[in-house]
């Protein structure tokens, strides 16, 4: 079975729009575990527009399941992840002004800096993983870096998917074959949803982990507010 770990980033966005604490990211990353999901991915950026980074810290004896805790590894990162020793670490090379995830790690070119940071995180008891594009070469790479994970980016497979066009699948299926062969674990993520993730899954030999969250809150929106309206109209009645 692969795991479904919930990427609460959105809910720190709709509560910052406000300046309070509603939604309290604490409290959803709680009832996401109550309603059966398997982990809670976090990824503090830089400027804290979402999740801050004290949110990590505040969700740390929360989260009983599987703690991802995502990020481009500059020290202020590293030092918050030594502290709070999530379950996970996942390396994604965000810049400062990135607005959402847009590439992977260049495994063959940042190999030694790699490495580096993942024998850190492992020496403390942290599973790794890196993110990366769907390259055979990439995931050689990963495998050279002592990484226990490499997660692949799926935004390519899910607009490809989107247009009807299923051979999209290929790249992440020959890659998922070549990392199960090197002995590295599978994870995936990046606009997997509700349509394209039975697809994905039935075709990724090994997969162990999706990190789900701007589709997940969105399609939770639809499918939640016909009850939400309700409720509403009764108490108003």
């Amino acid at each position: 079975m692969t795991k479904l770990s919930v990427n609460i980033n959105k809910i720190a966005t709709l509560r910052n729009s406000r300046g309070g604490d509603m939604p309290n990211v604490v409290q959803f990353a709680k009832d996401v575990q109550v309603f059966g999901a398997e982990g809670v991915t976090i990824h503090p950026r830089p400027d804290e527009r979402h999740i801050r980074y004290q949110d990590a810290y505040d969700l740390k004896s929360v989260v009983h399941t599987e703690y991802n805790i995502e990020g481009n590894p500059i020290q202020k990162f590293m030092d918050m992840v030594l502290e709070i020793k999530p379950t996970q670490v996942t390396l994604v090379p965000d810049s400062i002004t990135t607005l959402t995830s847009n590439a992977g790690w260049d495994t063959i070119k940042h190999k030694d800096f790699l490495a580096e940071v993942i024998q850190t995180f492992k020496h403390n008891g942290i599973r790794t993983s890196i993110f990366v594009d769907p390259e055979i070469r990439q995931i050689e790479g990963a495998a050279k870096t002592g990484t226990d994970r490499v997660e692949l980016y799926t935004e390519a497979f899910a607009h490809q998917y989107s247009l009807g066009d299923t051979k999209a699948i290929l790249p992440y299926a020959k890659c998922a074959e070549v990392a199960n062969t090197l002995g590295l674990g599978i994870n995936a993520g990046h606009d997997l949803s509700l349509e394209n993730i039975a697809f994905f899954k039935a075709n990724i030999p090994g997969l162990l982990e999706v990190s789900i969250g701007h589709a997940l809150i969105s399609e939770s929106l639809y499918l939640g507010v016909e009850h939400v309206i309700n409720s509403y109209l009764e108490k108003l009645r």
